[in-house]
């Protein structure tokens, strides 16, 4: 096995995460996320005790489109995933990694010192752990 040297969360996680009010429709979700280019959204605390929630792409095909529902009269945070597994910046990507594929997670959230910082992917972290380059090509946006 060869050792790879530290290299932490913070290196390659997006540091935009984008966020929006749990009240929003999947309409507006969906709005966001094609202005954005991202494939998933950090649904806002509602109060100082609250967590962050997600909604991702997958749970708009999964929980609106394959089950027929309208995107106009569903807000987000009835489809969102809360509470969510996050990592702290200063982890090692192996460990990211590591957590991610126990839960069967494609992304999470970064934080710093109780602090949303980022969201890094699965495949960002991996890619750059075995490559060992911090700037990670972004994945191909399909066009229609």
């Amino acid at each position: 096995m060869s050792s790879r040297p530290y290299k932490p969360v913070r290196q390659v996680m997006s540091d935009t995460p984008y966020l929006i009010e749990g009240m929003a429709t999947v309409t507006e979700a969906v709005a966001m996320m094609k202005e954005k280019r991202v494939s998933s959204l950090v649904i806002r605390k509602r109060h100082e005790g609250d967590e962050y929630g997600m909604v991702v792409i997958q749970d708009i095909a999964d929980k609106i489109v394959a089950q027929d529902r309208s995107p106009d009269r569903v807000n987000v945070y009835e489809i969102m995933s809360k509470p969510l597994i996050a990592v702290q910046a200063d982890m090692d990507v192996r460990y990211a990694i590591r957590l991610l594929g126990r839960f069967r997670l494609s992304r999470t959230i970064v934080m710093d010192q109780g602090e949303l910082v980022g969201i890094a992917t699965l495949r960002d972290l991996v890619l750059a752990y075995l490559t060992g380059d911090d700037q990670v090509p972004p994945a191909p946006t399909e066009t229609s």
